[in-house]
């Protein structure tokens, strides 16, 4: 950047500020030229283009360039003390000892480039590198074999113009993507994230190939990364890291991975915020992180881990998101590419680079060959001699030019007077001890050697991949990808804050809130829950948690709402006006506007609600409906079942009851779910249950049922299905659990040294038991869930035939503690499970279910067309309506009631 100031322009500028100073008279406006217009636009160039943001050539920044530069310099083999080497540097970069150390540790830190020798800092604590002058450095091999070759590097002159610097380093690699790149300059910034040093070379390769490709980040700090929305680096992508969180136990969590951009200090102090302020629960953190990390999570008693680890991923930093933005400079302008097209461009540069590289080598050899037969000839025709009886240097020259011309025919340029120069500087000592076969034969090496260069360079494509596939095989090993790839679901936080408050209400005044400690308790909340509110007059609400909030007086129902929960089922009976006829409908809410309230009576002035519950997983009871005792109403008293309604939307106005006035609704009896069983779903992708379709069908779960677990280590549980809930990764058993169906297992004791078979049930549930001995080398082998399993025993042995083993036979079932029957007490080589026995399940007997809408949801818009009272449900099809009037009519006859009469519900 040139930094001059016009001074022409600024003297001119100053005789017009004082003009203006003497003549106040006249109110003018002084413009800003001169240095102020120009410089600011110097100083974002110079920015961009000197500081922050790499070049797409090499990969590097300019400060990074130099250090190389530097390096490449003092490299004899040895280590530099890093305070030399920034010294060294300052010579090619105008700035402070500071920013180079410390852009130095950050190449090194990535693993790559530089050897390092002492404490250079840790990625995964945080902590700083040692002062520059106790640390040492030294180019690694890599960047010996990729990064500097001084015949194919362009120069310029450096800042003080006493010594050259390269405008560019030949990397043959895409450097920039695997070391990824950060920088902020003026109205632009760029983050291009770092990728794998293997799947950068294979990508390269498949590109030579003519195949397509596709790259995602990898981190050093590892965890795991969901690159769904990557879009190739671009400018508006987006991915999701998150740490590697495990169970240790029930009451302990382990961090063993970290995010990218975070370090273990920063992630503890985001638990201990998000702890502070109630978001989570914990204990105590232990960071016990040297080589590999390892924070230990400690949990109270009685907080769900599985729900822990989704808080820590919803409200601390072990959860975050990165926003790519590949910016980049090209030809000293910034430029917007995707990675994929800075891979393409590394791989057409480095392919440019190897195709110099070979002309260089192509070009040394044939200088070498044209001299070593300029020199064979001039020796073996002894024209040495011709120049014995010259008295000028002119003679000379022109007494070998002469002597030469008869032998040069088979040579492929003309001779120049350099060439006959070098053939006098030719020793005395070399002429007389010249041997002529040694002399054919290293002639035939070259011709042999550019050869081979020449066939390089016929097959340039086939040579870079060969290049790039020995950078893999000699640079490759310690550098496989780091950061697991998966897809995330969403967490969302309201389900997954822990309580940190306590809601009460005051149900005849209709306050609700956090302070009213005085008051109903209702429940443990989060301060970020809502929370829905039924009144007496029949309207809902819901509403935000808060220290006290008036929703209204005479409330029937408080409690934390959950969006979407289609499972929740809310009994209702009111009456419509103040002398109305009586309704009762069943209905879920999925989803509302919060602070609005929601009438789910007809809307008729004077409604009250006779009865209300709320079932969380579809219950329908049954209750006794008693009248006032009025005129000439005989049946005063009469049980309904609310399992004979369906569950619809909250909007419609439900079935009519009784047109008589009620004097109370009494609860009779509890029922069961009215809800069809749940499918429920496995998804491998993001080890998560589900029920949106979304990978293995595990089966349809009523509230009894449960999910059979098992894991490579030995452990078996029978646990209720729960959408948050955590798999082990040495899960090998998932499946709907059926309490009589037996489980069979092969597995080697480590403590007798045997192999074990066994056969057994779960009997105490939602408790995790080991099925094999805690011996540190006993081994599950197979396990089974069929009826009638049969395995096949390889043994080591080739003596000893293959057997088969059928488990049913083998082995009663017994208890999950119990050993088991020995197997054999020969060396088995292999235990394979074969195809089971052929069985046929019994079919469990169930009574006839009701028909109901599976959790279906209406419009609120929707309402029920007032019909003529008649005890026959409003949603039944017409064959039920034909049923239910015939039983009404054999009713009448038998009771002999008038037609005003209430009947009973069916």
């Amino acid at each position: 950047m040139s930094e001059e100031i016009n001074e022409n322009e600024h003297e001119e500028e100053l005789t017009n500020q004082n003009e203006e100073l003497e003549s106040p008279q006249e109110e003018t406006i002084t413009k800003v030229t001169g240095m102020y217009k120009e410089w600011f636009l110097d100083y974002a160039s110079y920015v961009i283009l000197e500081r922050a943001v790499p070049s797409l050539e090499d990969g590097l920044k300019p400060v990074q360039r130099r250090i190389m530069h530097s390096m490449k310099d003092l490299d004899d083999g040895r280590y530099n003390k890093v305070a030399n080497i920034v010294g060294h540097t300052m010579q090619y970069h105008p700035h402070g000892d500071a920013s180079i150390a410390d852009a130095m540790v950050q190449i090194g830190q990535k693993e790559l480039l530089i050897d390092m020798q002492g404490n250079w800092g840790n990625i995964l604590t945080g902590d700083r590198a040692a002062a520059s002058r106790y640390i040492e450095a030294r180019l690694s091999k890599f960047a010996l074999d990729v990064v500097f070759n001084p015949k194919t590097t362009d120069w310029k002159m450096s800042y003080d113009g006493r010594r050259k610097e390269p405008i560019d380093l030949p990397v043959k690699f895409p450097l920039l993507l695997a070391q990824g790149a950060e920088g902020i300059a003026v109205g632009l910034s760029t983050k291009i994230l770092p990728h794998n040093f293997i799947e950068l070379i294979d990508a390269s390769i498949k590109y030579l190939k003519g195949r397509s490709f596709k790259i995602v980040p990898d981190f050093l700090t590892g965890g795991i990364a969901d690159f769904t929305n990557y879009k190739d680096g671009k400018r508006g992508g987006k991915v999701r890291v998150r740490a590697k969180i495990a169970q240790l136990d029930k009451k302990t969590l382990v961090i063993t991975e970290i995010p990218f951009g975070t370090t273990t200090t920063s992630l503890i102090e985001s638990i201990i915020k998000a702890n502070e302020k109630g978001k989570i629960k914990i204990k105590k953190i232990e960071d016990n992180t040297a080589a590999e990390v390892e924070i230990l999570v400690h949990l109270p008693p009685n907080v769900s881990p599985d729900k822990s680890i989704d808080a820590l991923y919803a409200f601390t930093n072990c959860e975050s998101s990165i926003s790519p933005l590949a910016c980049t400079i090209e030809n000293n302008k910034p430029v917007f590419v995707g990675v994929s097209e800075m891979l393409k461009h590394s791989t057409d540069l480095t392919v440019e680079l190897l195709k110099k590289e070979l002309e260089i080598q192509l070009n040394e050899l044939e200088e070498q060959w044209h001299f070593s037969s300029l020199e064979r000839i001039f020796i073996e025709n002894r024209i040495y001699r011709d120049i014995e009886e010259e008295e000028t240097w002119e003679g000379v020259i022109e007494a070998i030019d002469k002597g030469l011309k008869p032998h040069i025919k088979h040579l492929k340029r003309a001779i120049t007077v350099e060439d006959i120069t070098r053939l006098t500087e030719i020793r005395i000592k070399k002429i007389s001890k010249f041997d002529i076969d040694k002399a054919k034969q290293f002639i035939e090496g070259l011709e042999d050697k550019i050869a081979v260069v020449k066939g390089h360079l016929a097959n340039l494509i086939e040579y870079a991949v060969d290049y790039f596939k020995r950078l893999k095989e000699t640079y490759g090993k310690g550098k496989e990808r780091k950061t697991e790839i998966r897809i995330f679901d969403d967490i969302v936080a309201s389900k997954v804050a822990m309580n940190n408050a306590k809601l009460y209400v005051n149900r005849a005044e209709g306050f609700i809130g956090t302070s009213l400690k005085r008051d109903e308790f209702v429940t443990d909340c989060s301060d970020i829950d809502d929370i829905i509110i039924f009144r007496k007059d029949g309207v809902m609400s819901v509403t935000k948690v808060d220290a006290k909030t008036f929703v209204g007086k005479d409330i029937l129902h408080v409690a934390v709402f959950k969006k979407k929960d289609k499972r929740t089922v809310y009994n209702f009976m009111y009456r419509d006006g103040a002398r109305g006829p009586s309704y009762m409908k069943r209905f879920n809410v999925t989803s509302v506007t919060r602070d609005k309230e929601y009438d789910l009576t007809n809307g008729s002035k004077g409604s009250i609600v006779h009865y209300f519950s709320a079932n969380p997983n579809g219950e329908a009871e049954v209750v006794t409906i008693n009248l006032r005792s009025v005129g000439s109403v005989k049946k005063l008293k009469w049980d309904i079942d609310f399992a004979d309604l369906a569950v619809k939307g909250r909007a419609v106005r439900g079935n009519r009851i009784t047109k008589y006035s009620i004097k109370s609704v009494d609860f009779k009896s509890e029922g069961v779910s009215t809800l069809k069983p749940r499918k429920i779903w496995f998804d491998d992708a993001v080890q998560r249950l589900n029920v949106d379709d979304r990978g293995e069908l595990l089966g349809e779960f009523k509230a009894e049922d449960k999910l059979l677990i098992i894991t490579q280590s030995g452990k078996a549980k029978a646990v209720k299905p729960d959408l948050a809930m955590h798999f082990d990764d040495d899960m090998i058993v998932l499946e709907k659990w059926k309490p009589n169906k037996p489980i069979s297992a092969i597995y080697y004791d480590g403590e007798k040294e045997r192999y074990y078979v066994k056969r057994f049930l779960i009997e105490t549930t939602d408790k995790e038991e080991e099925f094999i001995s805690d011996h540190p080398k006993s081994q599950l082998e197979i396990v089974a869930t069929d009826y009638r399993p049969v395995a096949e025993v390889i043994y080591s042995k080739r003596s000893l035939e293959n057997e088969e083993v059928n488990f049913e036979e083998f082995i009663a079932v017994k208890g999950i503690k119990a050993q088991g029957n020995q197997l054999t007490t020969e060396k088995v080589k292999q235990v394979n499970l074969l195809e089971s026995l052929p069985f046929e399940e019994e079919v469990e007997e169930t009574t006839e279910e009701i028909e109901v809408v599976d959790e279906e949801v209406i419009e609120e818009k929707l309402i029920d067309i007032p019909v003529v009272e008649k005890p026959v449900l409003e949603d039944a099809d017409k064959e039920d309506k034909k049923q239910a009037l015939l039983k009404k009519a054999i009713q009448k006859k038998k009771e002999n009631t008038d037609d005003d009469t209430q009947q009973k519900l069916f």
